[in-house]
């Protein structure tokens, strides 16, 4: 079996290096609305093609970040079922919290990558040898992205950006093979 994808070779160059990848919430991981019960709890639509994304990215070693400027129950929840474990919560400065974490781990911006949606996000988005937004994504972010995903954030976005990482790195086909030869899912 083969990929069907078919990305722009230098694109694929600013993604063979990507070790750690940095992840928004609101507008990314979730489509941006919030949902409010009458007791005001918060509820969060999340997708399962990121989801499944994000379990491949770790299967091979890179990193999943979130970091967000809201926190959330339902969000705390769906990160422990994927087993992310670097995850900040109600951050101002996204860059600084970024830089620490890079520092922690001894990786650099030359090797990672972000996803984000809209102003805050930008000053990681820069640093990053590789930005990207989901489709709807506002303008300014669009602007600065290396890569804008076919989908809107909620609805798959996160998942071709691990796809994207995953071809680039020569593990998407093994992958791919690995899941159709044996029918069942890492």
């Amino acid at each position: 079996m083969t990929s069907a994808l078919r990305l722009n070779p230098q694109l694929l160059m600013r993604a063979q290096d990507v070790r750690m990848v940095f992840l928004d919430v609101d507008g990314v991981l979730t489509d941006g609305g919030l949902y409010f019960t009458e007791q005001g709890e918060t509820l969060k639509r999340f997708n399962s093609l990121d989801g499944q994304g994000i379990k491949y990215l770790m299967s091979v070693g890179i990193v999943p970040a979130i970091i967000t400027g809201r926190d959330s129950a339902p969000l705390r929840q769906r990160l422990k079922a994927l087993g992310v474990s670097e995850a900040h919560f109600g951050v101002h400065d996204k860059l600084a919290v970024a830089q620490q974490i890079l520092k922690k781990t001894g990786l650099g911006f030359a090797q990672a990558a972000a996803m984000g949606d809209d102003w805050p996000d930008l000053p990681l988005l820069i640093q990053c040898a590789l930005a990207a937004a989901p489709a709807q994504a506002h303008v300014e972010v669009l602007a600065q992205a290396h890569w804008i995903s076919a989908r809107q954030g909620g609805h798959g976005a996160v998942r071709e950006l691990c796809d994207l990482i995953l071809l680039a790195q020569g593990h998407y086909v093994r992958i791919l093979r690995e899941v159709t030869a044996h029918g069942v899912d890492r």
